[in-house]
Parts: structure tokens; C-alpha cells; sequence
């Protein structure tokens, strides 16, 4: 049995990903802004058998992230897996001029705070010979079309390589640091950052066609993949991309 902890967990690839860990034995702490949504995962992480450790927190907020460690270990005693998935999007371009304020925005969420807990997750992490999954993207290896999102494929970009340079780093404390990377997924992540909920059908399609295989990936999927990560089957895998994209990158 692991324990491991899940940010931005109340809904999308970091709800499934807890479940799953749920069904697999693990405690789970998960860790989100909204305590209804939150609330409601945890119900169905209970009916596995496991209570989970509910934090409600904005760990783009340095006080509130410096609570969640704590707290799990707390709760727990240790730390094994720490699955970073919180992430945002936030529009601005060069000619607009609003790209700086969306670029500080985005990188306080998608990068410094995985860095933040990073640090703070480390001393646990190598007493229990743990590992970070950091959840990225397909945005992370090419520039966006649309200028506005800029910022976001920057921050992706970023997380990546942060995420090598901690492998590198955390390897002689026997801590492994991967990424996975989705394309498109079918889920609520443009809604919850803001987008129209009325053109989520046309934005499906859309995205469908941009794939080679012309379907999107599941949350399921990606969780899949996060678990295969954090588990002794990937025990040789560190500073490692896994991309999970229906292969977007190769026609878009």
C-alpha cells in the first residue's frame, strides 16, 4: 500500500487519477479549490474502501500550499507519490499587450507551485524512495497557433524541463520525476478555465480532427498512465515525457 497526494483533484484527469490509485489500495489525499467538487470525488473514493484526506487549498497561494505536506503527513505518516495536475490557461498575446499579465498568471499555477511543492514534498519523497508524477502537456513540444495561448504552451513547456532538471537532481535521493503529457482529453478543463460551455460539442469535433486517430483521450486514460508512472513497473523510468495525444502532434 502507497500514499500519495493529488492537486487540482476535484474534477478531470486529477479526479480520475485518485480514483484509480483509490482501487488500487492507495490513501489518497487530494487537493483542489473547490471543496463541492472535492466533496464529491471523495464520496466516490470512499466507495472503494478508502477514506480519503480532503485539502481544500490554492496552491498557487504559497501560505495555502505550505498547508498540504503537513497535513498529509499528518494524516498518513508519509508521502509516496505526488501527482501534480493543477493547471490553468489564461489568454493573452504579444500584439495584445496582455501577454505578460496571462504569463504571470499561468506560471504561478502550472510551474511555481509545482515547484513549490516539490521542495516541500522532496524530504518525504526520499524516505519512501517516492516519485513525482508532474501532469503537462502535448502543448509542451510545439508553439500554439493561437497567439493569445501563448502563455500556456510556455508554461508547459517549462514544467517540462523542470521536471528533468528534478530528476536529474532528485535521482541520488532514489526520487524518480516524470511528466505525462495529453493532447486533447474529453473532459471540462476549457469550461472550467472560462471557456463558452455552449461550443463544447464544436470544440470536440474540432479537436477530433485534429488528431490522427480522430478521438480524444479519456481522463481514465491519462490516469492510466500517471499510475503506470508512480508504480515499480516504470521503477526504471525517470525525466521521462509520456505523450498522450491521439497523435495531435503529428498532424497539428
Amino acid at each position: 500500500m502507497f500514499n500519495n497526494k493529488v492537486t487540482g483533484a476535484s474534477s478531470g484527469i486529477g479526479a480520475a487519477a485518485a480514483l484509480l490509485f483509490a482501487k488500487e489500495g492507495a490513501n489518497v489525499a487530494i487537493v483542489a479549490r473547490n471543496l463541492a467538487k472535492l466533496t464529491d470525488i471523495g464520496k466516490k473514493i470512499e466507495a472503494t474502501g478508502k477514506k480519503p484526506l480532503i485539502i481544500q487549498a490554492d496552491i498557487s497561494i504559497e501560505e495555502e500550499a505550505e498547508t498540504v505536506i503537513p497535513k498529509t503527513i499528518d494524516n498518513f505518516g508519509k508521502l509516496d507519490v505526488l501527482v501534480n495536475n493543477a493547471g490553468i490557461i489564461s489568454q493573452g498575446s504579444i500584439m495584445d499587450g496582455k501577454i505578460v499579465e496571462a504569463y504571470d498568471e499561468v506560471m504561478k499555477t502550472n510551474v511555481r507551485a509545482v515547484i513549490h511543492l516539490t521542495s516541500l514534498a522532496a524530504p518525504y519523497l526520499a524516505k519512501t524512495k517516492g516519485n513525482i508524477v508532474n501532469v503537462s502537456s502535448a502543448a509542451a513540444f510545439r508553439p500554439s497557433k493561437l497567439p493569445t495561448s501563448a502563455p500556456y504552451y510556455v508554461s508547459k513547456a517549462a514544467l517540462d524541463h523542470f521536471s528533468r532538471c528534478a530528476a536529474l537532481e532528485l535521482a541520488t535521493e532514489g526520487i524518480r520525476v516524470n511528466t505525462v503529457n495529453p493532447g486533447p482529453v474529453d473532459n471540462d478543463f476549457i469550461t472550467n478555465n472560462g471557456g463558452d460551455n455552449s461550443r463544447k460539442s464544436e470544440r470536440k469535433k474540432m479537436m477530433e480532427n485534429y488528431t490522427a486517430l480522430g478521438f480524444l483521450s479519456t481522463n481514465e486514460e491519462i490516469g492510466d498512465v500517471i499510475l503506470f508512472l508512480a508504480s515499480d513497473k516504470a521503477k526504471s523510468v525517470t525525466g521521462s515525457s509520456y505523450v498522450t495525444d491521439s497523435g495531435i502532434l503529428l498532424k497539428y
